[in-house]
């Protein structure tokens, strides 16, 4: 059979596409390459990194050391008024007792005879009379009444007043106190202050059927504003001195340094002052010619003066609560803190008797004792470390509150804690 030049020019033109198909199949995927690890720059630059942020790290700590060593340096600067008070210019307590009502059975019971007295005088006070011995509401409870008045208050200013209840009453809630006498310690003859008003009490209690639950105290509350004064406390302020008018200030906290401190720094500010130390706690200042005691006390305590923060360490064993003043130094010492666990399982089995054999049954206790002790951490403690190189030595050991009191009161004995410890 001939074939023709045009026949296979035909063949040619369709077998072309699939020719091209057939070359492109054998081609392989070509697979990811596999990831390396970090080169040798990689490396270089996160070590430098990490000593970049330990240099930050150290400068920080020495700034905070630097502060602490300026302050027990040179002081904590603070406002005079803030550390002393003018005599005469004092706050004044006061108290008195009441009675609250409106409370939903709550009150006091029966048991208390001077509920039912106090409150027959009460009606009798509205010209009724009462027997106390038929006394029986339970909406009415015993309360005292406290306030602190400033110092200087006058007629009508008004105050804060907590009432207490001092009776056998469950709960104050929603009481209000009827208008109550407040006297002062000095006198127990004329009125200084009346309060009365709704109580707001800061929890909360309820029950049925046996069951209660209960949230804070019931049986205090306070009555913003409840209390108003009636007479007003005359103190004296300025004090009579070769002609001169003086000012005594006492220190809240007697002590010789800040004394003589309080004295340059008011010498500093007013040279007519002419203040000068009568004591470790009082302070007397001239009042200047042309300016009024009320003017030069205002100035007096807005002038600044560093002081000294005492080297004392405060211990709360009830709550595991230790503070620590910042001029606390420690020498050269060594801490190890270890505890030994002893652990004590008891399991009772009850003991049958053999069959027929009369006997009775009974229990037996059987004791298992383990004892174990922790791996000891030890912390040096440098020269002349201060209350920050403690704070990252206690943290490193990760110690607990009692722990750490017990430790402070160690090196207190030992000597290396230069302070004075208080208990409370």
């Amino acid at each position: 059979m001939k074939i023709s030049f045009a026949t296979l020019a035909s063949l040619a033109l369709i077998l072309a596409p699939l020719s091209g198909l057939a070359q492109a199949a054998p081609q392989t995927v070509q697979q990811p390459a596999t990831q390396a690890g970090p080169s040798p720059a990689q490396i270089a630059a996160e070590q430098k990194w990490l000593a970049h942020e330990a240099r930050i790290q150290a400068a920080k700590q020495q700034a905070l050391r630097n502060q602490i060593e300026q302050v027990n340096r040179d002081g904590l600067p603070v406002r005079i008024g803030t550390i002393a008070h003018f005599r005469g210019a004092r706050d004044f307590q006061l108290s008195g007792i009441g009675l609250v009502v409106g409370l939903q059975n709550t009150g006091d019971t029966q048991k208390s005879a001077l509920t039912q007295t106090l409150y027959a005088n009460y009606f009798k006070s509205h010209n009724l009379t009462v027997d106390p011995s038929t006394v029986k509401a339970l909406n009415v409870a015993l309360v005292e009444v406290t306030a602190t008045m400033p110092a200087f208050s006058k007629p009508g200013t008004l105050m804060d007043v907590t009432v207490s209840s001092i009776a056998d009453a469950k709960s104050l809630q929603g009481g209000t106190l009827i208008m109550t006498p407040l006297y002062d310690a000095a006198s127990n003859s004329t009125v200084i202050a009346s309060a009365q008003g709704p109580l707001s009490l800061g929890g909360f209690s309820a029950g049925a059927n046996g069951s209660s639950v209960q949230s804070n105290a019931v049986n205090v509350g306070r009555i913003p504003g409840g209390g108003e004064v009636q007479t007003r406390i005359n103190s004296q302020v300025v004090f009579e001195d070769n002609n001169h008018q003086v000012l005594y200030l006492d220190l809240d906290d007697p002590d010789a340094d800040t004394v003589s401190r309080v004295v340059r720094a008011i010498q500093n500010f007013n040279m007519q002052m002419h203040p000068y130390a009568v004591d470790n706690t009082t302070v007397a200042i001239t009042v200047p010619p042309g300016m009024d005691p009320e003017t030069a006390m205002g100035k007096i305590a807005q002038v600044e003066v560093n002081v000294l923060i005492p080297a004392r360490v405060v211990i709360n064993e009830r709550t595991g609560t230790v503070v620590v003043g910042g001029d606390v130094r420690l020498g050269p010492a060594m801490i190890v803190s270890g505890s030994l666990n002893v652990q004590i399982d008891t399991s009772n089995q009850v003991v049958q008797p053999n069959p027929f054999s009369q006997g009775q049954t009974a229990s037996q206790s059987n004791s298992q004792v383990s004892a174990g002790q922790d791996t000891a951490k030890v912390a040096v403690i440098p020269t002349q470390s201060t209350v920050a190189d403690l704070a990252r030595i206690f943290q490193a050991l990760q110690l607990k509150p009692n722990d750490v009191i017990q430790i402070l009161q160690l090196l207190q004995q030992q000597g290396a804690l230069k302070a004075r410890i208080v208990l409370q």
